[in-house]
């Protein structure tokens, strides 16, 4: 078969272009294989955000005078031999062998556990590691502070440093209302140290940065930021924590809380978990707090703080309308001491505490503060909101009592009278033995008294700071609370020997 010129030139054509094809394909897939990588046909996401700040330098600079606590405790045995000992294995079989296995295991060994006794009380006698917690250093020489809580039972201390050298320290104060402990490293030489900050400075927001010793691990850093700031846990009168959300975990008890500029803004000394580790909750004693206490401590092994002698509690808006008060701040005295000076300058219960010195008092724990910031003798001017307007008494403080005042013993009650309704209250009362207040027998589960937690066995007193005898001294403090436009009675209520008010409403409608 003839095959035209005209063609064989068109084919031999195509033939040329599918090689030149070819060659193009292959050299660019041989430039893939030799770069690994794709063609490049545009620039890879590339994001200009701002960047995180580094806590390396702030780190670099303060964990030196940061460290680990160790507290060791004699604990005495409680038994001179096994005999004295519950037995927890009592409905094991009736087997020696069974028997003496767990005797050994429990530490008593043979002879009754005699022998085993022994030893284990010549090794129960020598300190124990009982506690472990962190601690900073806060000058040159050696003072360093930590938690009362890590440190108060304990009888010899350990302060491990943070290239893992071991320093023997004593106590030299602490100071459980705050929950703060000052030791000192025995010997000689000088230290990293941290100062504290001006925390009244500090935001909600701020970064922060904790050091400690979590779980023993050694130095650990966590970050955060400032949560919120006054928090009240209920761990005692002086409540102000900083909240953190910095990882804080067991054993960080008594670390600092840095800024970003190497300052202690807080002390580390609770948690909120519910699983027992960290949640993104810790609180902070406030440095401006712990400033004040580690000075006297170091200075006389203790704090000596002002007292007023009263029980006060807060002043809700229905009690500020029923006293007559604009707005719901102060603190309202449940009762004056006997021997406070309080009482001597003519405090008396009902009356509502509003500013000392000058100074504004918001909640009752903000008055303890002040009072606490004193030191006992102090002169100073309460003001006072009384029978509806304010007056000025001045108290000469006492020295705050080391421990709290025991309730007196409970008195076995006598047969009650015959009882009285308060209807309008939802409360049935009956008089009380000695003739003076109204005693509650039983309280309508509806009532506003109820919602106020009014109980059988509250004793009424006063009403609006009118003694009670009877019903019908209700009923008229009750009117004239009305007639002066008052939507609401102040009733001073007593239960076991403690001293509280409650605001009720009247006349509704």
């Amino acid at each position: 078969m003839n095959i035209a010129p005209n063609s064989h030139s068109r084919t031999r054509k195509r033939l040329m272009a599918a090689a030149a094809s070819v060659a193009i394909a292959g050299a660019i897939g041989f430039g893939a294989v030799a770069t690994g990588t794709a063609p490049v046909l545009a620039e890879a996401v590339r994001v200009e955000a701002p960047q995180v700040p580094s806590f390396a330098d702030v780190v670099e600079r303060v964990s030196p005078a940061v460290v680990s606590v160790r507290v060791k405790s004699k604990i005495e045995s409680t038994a001179d031999d096994g005999s004295d000992l519950p037995d927890a294995f009592g409905n094991l079989p009736d087997d020696p062998q069974l028997r003496r296995f767990f005797r050994e295991f429990r530490g008593f060994g043979d002879q009754d556990g005699r022998d085993g006794m022994r030893r284990f009380g010549r090794a129960d006698r020598q300190p124990r590691p009982v506690a472990q917690g962190s601690g900073f250093f806060i000058s040159e020489d050696g003072y360093l502070v930590t938690n009362n809580h890590v440190v108060g039972e304990g009888s010899s201390f350990t302060v491990v440093m943070h290239d893992g050298k071991e320093l023997d320290a004593k106590l030299v104060g602490t100071d459980p209302r705050t929950d703060l402990a000052v030791l000192k490293v025995e010997g000689d030489g000088k230290f990293t140290y941290v100062d504290f900050a001006d925390d009244s400075k500090v935001r909600v927001g701020d970064w922060v940065v904790a050091v400690g010793n979590p779980f023993g691990l050694g130095g650990t850093v966590t970050a955060g930021i400032v949560s919120a700031r006054g928090r009240d846990i209920g761990a005692g009168p002086y409540d102000d924590f900083i909240q953190i959300d910095a990882s804080v975990n067991r054993g960080n008890s008594g670390g600092p809380t840095f800024n970003l500029n190497g300052q202690v803004v807080g002390i580390n000394t609770a948690i909120f978990s519910p699983s027992g580790g960290s949640v993104g909750i810790a609180f902070d004693i406030p440095a401006s707090t712990a400033k004040q206490v580690v000075q006297d401590l170091m200075k006389d092994g203790t704090v000596q703080r002002g007292w007023l002698g009263v029980e006060i509690q807060p002043v809700t808006s229905e009690i500020a309308e029923s006293l007559g008060l604009k707005s719901d701040k102060g603190a309202l005295v449940s009762s004056a001491q006997d021997d406070g000076p309080g009482k001597e300058a003519g405090i008396w219960a009902g009356d509502v505490i509003t500013q000392v010195d000058g100074k504004d008092v918001a909640s009752p724990k903000e008055l303890a503060r002040l009072i606490g910031a004193y030191p006992p003798g102090k002169p100073v001017d309460v003001t006072l909101w009384r029978d509806g307007k304010s007056e000025t008494v001045k108290v000469d403080l006492g020295t705050l009592p080391s421990t709290d005042k025991q309730a007196s013993a409970d008195q076995q009650p006598s047969a009650p009278p015959k009882a009285d309704t308060l209807a309008d209250l939802g409360l049935t009362v009956t008089r009380s033995d000695d003739g003076k207040g109204l005693v509650v027998t039983d309280v309508d589960p509806d009532s506003d008294a109820a919602d106020r937690g009014i109980q059988p066995g509250d004793v009424i007193t006063s009403v609006n700071s009118t003694e009670v005898n009877g019903t019908e001294d209700v009923a008229k403090a009750m009117a004239d609370a009305v007639k002066s436009g008052r939507k609401a009675v102040l009733m001073q209520i007593t239960r076991d020997d403690n001293n509280r008010f409650v605001a009720l409403p009247v006349a509704k409608g």
